[in-house]
């Protein structure tokens, strides 16, 4: 079959899997006292923000567009079109950050 450049797929989620973008704030950090913080920095194990912007058809609570908070450790990456994107199972989400409030924390970002 000869290859066709001008063919795009769409890129759909599968089961529980997540697809997210690293927030763009994730990197350099100031501290309360205003100390900046480069993102190379050692810390001990932290928690990162990301962008939904796909779910798989067995994901219940996360939605396209919400802001979801998982261990960079437990990331699969993958690159599309030179960005690189994390993929997830929905039980590696450890909150979510929407503008649906059922079950909020009172905290916003």
């Amino acid at each position: 079959m000869p290859e066709n450049d001008s063919v795009k797929f769409e890129i759909q989620m599968l089961y529980d899997r997540l697809l997210v973008e690293l927030s763009s704030e994730e990197g350099e950090r100031t501290s309360g006292g205003g100390i900046v913080i480069p993102a190379t920095a050692q810390m001990a194990r932290r928690l990162v923000w990301g962008d939904v912007l796909g779910v798989g058809n067995h994901v219940r609570n996360v939605k396209v567009s919400d802001r979801v908070l998982f261990n960079p450790e437990d990331q699969l990456e993958v690159e599309v079109h030179g960005r690189t994107y994390i993929v997830l199972r929905e039980r590696d989400v450890h909150a979510l950050a929407s503008e649906r409030t059922e079950h909020g924390t009172g905290l916003y970002l």
